[in-house]
Order: structure tokens, then sequence, then C-alpha cells
């Protein structure tokens, strides 16, 4: 048994044997030894699992793997990203804080994988390769199932500002179908997660690629923000909008290549709220001349003109001083939504 664990188990035994002190009364030794009985019964919590035992090793980072549930973007790492943890590291001589692992089998490579704290794992390592190859990665052992193991990540990750909506989002999506059958009200209920919150989540996490390599980094993609847009996409996609899915597309391509071609010169890339706003404005109509439904009364004057028609209905202005009744309005409204349903505009209903 190694200290940690004696220390453990000694504290564990004894908890109830010491007498309290005041601050006028001699202090009491606690007993020397320990009866078979209490030996037992303090055994006995821990098999039971009434009191769990923590392990905590120093481990080699090379033979600690990435749980595939993690939500952290592995890709996304990088000396510049986690430069305040590298410079916290050295400072405080080592790592402080473990990271939670589990164990492994089946893998010749590897003997461990981190549940949470894969940031920290990034960190040692990069250390280990620069300078400081007697690093290591400090980690509790836990046993956990996949679900279990999801739901530590979660909560680990949810006060962490460095990891995004995004990242969290997709984590969300692939756990709905791998630990929840892909019922949200059972997921929530396990996350203790508002209903509407976890749906929200997931539509965004259901932003296609072509989308979110538009945003120069995930960490733009916020639920705040982006849920706005990917409600849009959706709306797009599952309505089967063959002309709006293509402009979007066009859009976000453009900005996609505007974004490396920025990032190639040494530029300041793109920020979120521009992009949201070219993306947002992608399916709006700007009608040439010819596109545009104008109604002029016997005298001259606009009475009704069509604005735009998208998907998200048709923009209609009714101008003042025309002159016309409100039967020629009627009328004229009509007509202009008959025009349009045959120019293949019309309301979707």
């Amino acid at each position: 048994m190694s200290k940690r664990q004696a220390d453990y188990l000694s504290a564990l035994l004894t908890e109830d044997t010491q007498t309290p002190t005041v601050e006028s009364a001699p202090i009491v030794e606690p007993k020397k030894t320990m009866t078979l009985l209490a030996r037992e019964s303090a055994l006995a919590r821990v098999a039971s699992g009434e009191v769990s035992q923590v392990t905590q090793l120093l481990l080699d980072p090379g033979k600690v793997r990435i749980w595939k549930g993690n939500p952290r973007l592995q890709d996304q790492l990088t000396e510049d990203s986690c430069r305040d943890l590298i410079d916290a590291i050295l400072a405080e001589g080592g790592q402080k804080v473990p990271a939670i692992v589990r164990r492994v089998s089946g893998d010749p490579d590897h003997d461990y994988e981190v549940v949470a704290g894969s940031r920290r794992h990034w960190v040692i390592s990069w250390l280990r390769a620069n300078s400081y190859p007697d690093m290591l990665f400090l980690a509790q052992v836990q046993t956990l199932d996949d679900e279990a193991a999801f739901r530590i990540s979660d909560i680990e990750n949810r006060a962490r500002k460095d990891v995004s909506d995004y990242e969290r989002a997709r984590t969300y999506l692939h756990a709905l179908t791998e630990h929840y059958g892909g019922k949200q009200i059972r997921m929530a209920e396990r996350l203790r997660l508002s209903k509407g919150w976890l749906s929200k989540m997931l539509t965004v996490a259901g932003l296609p690629n072509w989308i979110v390599g538009a945003f120069a980094a995930h960490t733009d993609i916020q639920l705040k923000t982006c849920y706005p847009l990917a409600q849009k996409v959706q709306g797009i996609i599952q309505e089967r909008d063959p002309s709006a899915l293509a402009k979007l597309k066009s859009v976000a391509k453009a900005i996609t290549s505007e974004q490396l071609d920025r990032r190639a010169a040494g530029q300041p890339t793109i920020q979120a709220t521009e992009v949201l706003s070219r993306l947002s404005a992608a399916d709006v109509e700007t009608a040439p001349d010819e596109e545009l439904i104008k109604f002029d009364t016997a005298g001259g004057r606009t009475a009704l003109s069509v604005l735009s028609s998208n998907r998200n209905g048709v923009s209609i202005r009714l101008h003042a001083g025309s002159g016309a009744s409100e039967a020629d309005l009627g009328r004229m409204l009509k007509l202009a939504l008959d025009t349009l349903e045959k120019q293949g505009k019309g309301l979707r209903l």
C-alpha cells in the first residue's frame, strides 16, 4: 500500500477515535492500537463504495491518449493558445491541478486516457519536448463508464472560457445518440440542464462544416450570437430550398477564402460579428429593377411595391399619398402575390 493510501486509510480508521479538545483541556492522544473490528468496518466501507479512494499518479503523457468523448478540439491547441497554462505550470514548478483519467486495455501504446484535462496533457507533452524532458503528467485515476466519463468531462468544462460553445455543442450532439438514445429530455435530466438550452446547443452543433469554416476560430461560434444563424441554416436545409442554400454556400465560401488570404498576409481575420452579418443576409433579395414589382395609380403615383421575397416572407410597402383606395390596394396586393408565384418566389405557406 502506498503512503498516500496508508495515510488515507489511517485517517478513515481514526476519524471516530480522536477526543475533541478545548483550549483549556489537555490534548488526548488517539488510541495507538485499533481493534480488528474497527479496521474491518472501515475496510468494508471502502469496499462497498461508501468511501472511495482517489489515486493520483505522475504519468508519462506519451502513455496517455485523449478520450474520443473529450469536447476540446485538439487541433486548436497551440503554444499561443496554451501560453497562459505553460507559464503557470513553469512558475509553480509543475502541474498542480490533476487531470482525470481512466485505465484502458487492448492498447499497447497507452495505459490511460484523458477524460478531463486534455489541455494540461498537451502542455506537459509540449514542455517535455521543449527543454523539460522530466516533466510528468499529474492525473487522478477513476473507474468510469462512457456516460459517467462524459458527465464528468462536461461538468469540468462548463466553467472553462477556453472551451467554446461550439466544442461543447458538438460533444452534446455526439453524446445524444451515443449515451442517451437520441432522447433530449433524458439527456437534459442526467446533465441537469435546461431542456430549451440543450435544444439550442444541439441546433448550433448542427452547423455544417462550410459554415463553421467561415469563422476565424471555433471560439467565435457562441450560442447567444450564432443560434439564430443555426436556426436559419436548419430551416433552409429542412425546406430543401436550393436557391437559398446555394446563396448561403456561396457567401460562406467567399468568407472562408478571405479568412485564408488574410492569415497568409498576416492581416487580422474577419470578426465574428461581420461573418454573422454577411451570412445572415445571404438569402435576402437585392433584386435588380426588373425584379422589383411596383403598382401605380392612374395619376402616376406608386401605391404598392414589393421590396423583397425570400424564405422569411414577402416585404411589401404601401405608399402614402398615392390616392389609391382600399379596394385598389387589395387588388394590387393580390396581383403582386400572383406575379411572385409565377416567378417562383411566392409565399411558402
